[in-house]
This record gives C-alpha cells, structure tokens and sequence, in this order.
C-alpha cells in the first residue's frame, strides 16, 4: 500500500479553440461531424459490466435534419432499472473503498482524453445531437466538461484536508464516506457537461451510480461512456440506462437503498421527484440528497448610465445563443426610456445579421431547437403575442419545422411588466422587453424581483456604481448567479460556481466544493491516546 498525502495536478480552465476559418482544428471538427453524420450507431445501455440491446429502438436525429438518422438507441423497462440499481449496489462497496486518489486518476485520464483524443469527437456529437454551433459545443461539451472533473478532484481534496482541531491527548479526525445506497443521476439535453458531470460528481466522492439522460442527449452521452470506461471506471460505477422517467421513478424512489438524487431538468419535474420521495421517505435506510438545478426566468437590466451598445451585445448574446436554450438564457429585459431607441436599434441591426441553419455551417450563429416538442411550445408563445394588445414582435416571430425545428430569434416589447413572457419560462430564443421610465430605476429593481418565481441568473449593466450597488442589494435573492455589465450566460467552473434558489433549484453549485459536499456522509472519530483509569474528576477532590 502507498503511504502518502498527494498532492493533486493544479486545475486549470482548458483554453477555448476558436475554430476561425483557416484553423487546423476547423477541419478536424468538421471531420469527425462528417464522420459521424455518415456513420450509423447503435447506441445500448450500460449496466454493470454488459451492453445491453433490447431490440426495442428508439431513433436518433439531429434537430436541425430530423429526416436523417444517425442511429438507434435501446429502449429500457423496469427490469433493466432493477439491474441498474442490482449493479450500483454490487459496485459499492469495492469503489467506495478504493483510495481517493485512483478514483481521482480516473477522472484526471477522462479530462485528459476530453481535451485531446475525443476532443472533436464529442464537439461534433454535440453539434449534431444538440443542435450547437461549433462554438457552443467547444465551451460545453469539452471545456466546461474537462474543467467539472479537474476542479472537482481539487475541491474533493480540500474537503478531505477539512479536519478538526485535536486537545491534547486526543486525535480527532473526519472520514467523509460515500452515502449509504446508490444515486439516481436526472441529466437534461442541453449540456454535455452537464450530462456527464451530474453521474460523475458522486461518484468521484465515492458513490456508486444510476443515470438517466434525456432521450435527445443519448447520442452524446453515449461517447461520455465511452470515455469514462476508456478512462478505466470499473464496471457498476455508473450505469447508463434509457427508460420513460416514470418506470425509473416507480422502482427508484420506492428503493431502500435510493441514497440521492442530483438533478438538471425542469422545475415541475424536480418539484414532482421532490414530493414522491417525501410521500416514501419513511422507506429508505437514510434520508436521500437531493440537489436540484431547474430552470430560469433570466433578467438583463440596464440603468440609464450604462453604454447602450454594451446592452445590445448582451441582449443579442445572451438571449439568442444556442437558441435561448440555457437555464440562464436572457428572456426578459428591462430598458429605460432613455436608452432603448439606441438599443433597439442596435438589436434589431445584430439579428439582421444572424445566420440559422445547420452546424455544419459555421457561419450560422442560430441553428435549430431541441425537438419537436420545444418547437410547437416555443411556437405557441410566439402565437400567444401576435394576437394580444399590449405586446408586439419587433423582430422574428417566423418558424419552420419541415426540415429542421427552427425557430426565428424572437424579440416582443411589452408595455405590460407582467406580460406572459415577461414570467413564464420559455426556454427558446424569444426575449421580451419592458421599456421603463428612467425616474422608475427603483421600482423597476422591486418590479424584477416580484416577478418571476425562479433565481438562477440576472445581470445589470451600468457605469454609476451606486447604482450598481442598489441593484446588487435590491436584487440579492433574484440570482444565485448575479453578473454586473456583463451578460447572464456563460459561468465557468472555478471562477462562478453555478446555481440558483427559489423555483430554480437547490443552489448547490455545480462547479464547486459545495456540491461535492452533498455526497459525502461525514463520520467523525475522536481517539483518545491515553484512556483515562479512574472515573474521578479533581473537582470530587
């Protein structure tokens, strides 16, 4: 056995690949896109140490070419959930006792293989399974993703060196023990990161794992198995199973060994998994963890002293990157008076200039939404303000789903602060603008916090700081990731730790040592050097 305090390699943000025209790496990711767009897979679910096919195929399409088929997935039922389980549990003990730094060299080697040998690889499944221009899947699918494993195997190890004080004669020391059962990992399809870091996180502190990702995720994740096993993740460690959410909750959330559940999805699923456990809780060995990010209903608002092309560039980024398909995209906006001929026109002049269709032309900035689900929504909303009076579409308000799901960056600017889109979320690329009265600066502050239910991101732009400051305090729990003159997009791990409260989630912060925080079970140990021999305190003389 080593012997040893180790100390783990600095981590560091994995610089971003611009793919300029004329760049190596353009043409390799254009490559491995082709390549793949070529191929067809056939995707299984991974469960212990098997690949298993059930025969039951569910299609894989890229969003932007629904027509086209770029494999098949296994459909699962609750036998194969029961074996999920069957295998995290039988995995247990064995990984939770592996020392720490093996579980984190396993992890360090998946970061390693994401920035190098699978760089463009899983950039380009990305693109094609989730409808991302190459820059948004650079920033996800491989930055952010390689930064969640190295900064977390950091994090784990400032919370083992977390160790209390010792009195003299005594040795008090803190193990921090994986849970006791298994994790249920809920992944959405927006993120690669995302998706591989929800099973991931635990399972580094030690936990074994089942997870399920989003049907329109599969074709992706499925080349995050592959390298977390190239990675050498022993069998059983996470299982990766695709079965209706509703035959994984039926078996999950009634299983005495169910330990946690870290979750990214939206917030009505979250509150419905979050009232079951609680209707079962009096089933389980311990009380589960459960860590939940949701969605967002993400603000931009701008004093009358801040540079308005500033806002523009927000708006125009913020809200219309990756089709407003972030938790943290912005959707609503509060402009003064003052300002919004300048904005307006600068925002219209920037969405006269978006490109929209397929990734494979890296010259569009706006490709197509997830599926056909989120288009006929996101299509509704468009249709819900063409027919009121107290909003107008300024820009946009087209769509098309023959070929693609695509959707026109929308822009609607209401005279209603609490018009529809103004509080619900849409996820899709429609921002609405309320224009404020710049004597209304303090209320507008109060009328963005009573608005919305959720509090995950928001931004203020503004070049008087005591303004700044009135906003920073008047909007203190409207955004647990809250930016000053910059957009509400864009958090990158080890500098702005992830997360909201309110309707958007938990707050546990993905992205640092908090999270890892929650699937640990602290055990405290006191010996004593030198038991003591007489019960007789001095104080009996």
């Amino acid at each position: 056995m080593s012997n040893g305090i180790f100390n783990v390699p600095v981590a560091s943000n994995e610089p971003i690949y611009d793919y300029a025209p004329g760049t190596p790496e353009r043409e390799a990711l254009l490559a491995s896109y082709k390549e793949q767009y070529a191929a067809t897979v056939d995707v299984p679910m991974y469960i212990g140490g098997e690949e298993v096919r059930t025969g039951q195929l569910g299609k894989l399409t890229p969003p932007h070419e629904h027509g086209h088929v770029l494999g098949h997935y296994h459909i699962g039922d609750e036998s194969h959930v029961k074996a999920a389980v069957d295998s995290a549990l039988a995995a247990r003990k064995q990984w939770g006792a592996m020392p720490w730094e093996h579980r984190a060299a396993i992890f360090l080697k998946a970061a390693e293989l994401i920035s190098t040998k699978y760089r463009y690889k899983i950039n380009a499944a990305t693109m094609l399974a989730q409808g991302k221009n190459c820059f948004q899947a650079e920033i996800d699918a491989v930055c952010e993703f390689a930064d969640f494993l190295r900064f977390n195997v950091e994090y784990m190890t400032q919370i083992y060196s977390d160790q209390p004080e010792s009195a003299p004669g005594i040795w008090n020391r803190l193990e921090y023990r994986p849970l006791e059962g298994f994790v249920f990992a809920v992944t959405p399809f927006n993120f690669t990161a995302i998706a591989g870091n929800l099973p991931a996180t635990p399972a580094l502190m030690g936990n074994t794992v089942v997870w399920k990702p989003a049907d329109s995720q599969i074709f992706s994740a499925n080349v995050v198995m592959e390298i977390f096993k190239e990675a050498g993740l022993p069998d059983g460690v996470i299982n990766l199973i695709y079965v209706d959410g509703p035959v994984a909750g039926d078996y999950i959330f009634s299983h005495r060994d169910f330990a946690g559940l870290h979750f990214t999805g939206s917030t009505a699923v979250f509150q419905h998994l979050w009232k079951t456990i609680g209707t079962n809780i009096d089933k389980y060995r311990a009380y589960p963890r459960i860590v939940g990010e949701t969605g967002g209903k993400d603000f931009v608002v701008a004093h009358p002293s801040a540079p308005a092309q500033q806002v523009v560039t927000a708006l125009s980024r913020g809200a219309f990157e990756f089709q407003g398909q972030k938790c943290s995209a912005a959707s609503r906006a509060y402009i003064p008076s003052s300002m919004w001929p300048a904005v307006k026109e600068g925002l219209l002049a920037d969405l006269a200039t978006f490109k929209m269709g397929s990734p494979e032309d890296m010259g569009n900035f706006i490709n197509a939404v997830i599926d056909e689900r989120a288009f006929d929504k996101i299509a509704s909303y468009i249709d819900f303000v063409k027919e009121q009076d107290d909003a107008e579409i300024i820009a946009g308000g087209g769509y098309d789903k023959s070929v693609g799901y695509f959707v026109e960056p929308t822009v609607v600017v209401t005279s209603n602060p609490k018009f529809r889109t103004m509080v619900e979320e849409i996820f899709g690329p429609v921002l609405t603008i309320y224009v404020y009265e710049d004597a209304d600066w303090a209320a507008t502050l109060e009328l963005v916090d009573n608005t919305s239910d959720y509090a995950l991101t928001g931004a203020i732009y503004s070049a008087d700081r005591y303004a700044a400051i009135e906003a920073a305090n008047a909007l203190e729990n409207a955004a647990g990731n809250f930016y000053i003159n910059d957009k509400p997009t864009g958090a990158v791990v080890g500098q702005q730790p992830f997360g909201g409260s309110r309707g958007s989630g938990t707050n546990d912060k993905a992205g640092s040592y908090m999270n890892l925080l929650r699937w640990v079970n602290a055990r405290t140990i006191k010996e004593c050097l030198v038991p003591p021999t007489d019960y007789r305190y001095p104080f009996l003389g």
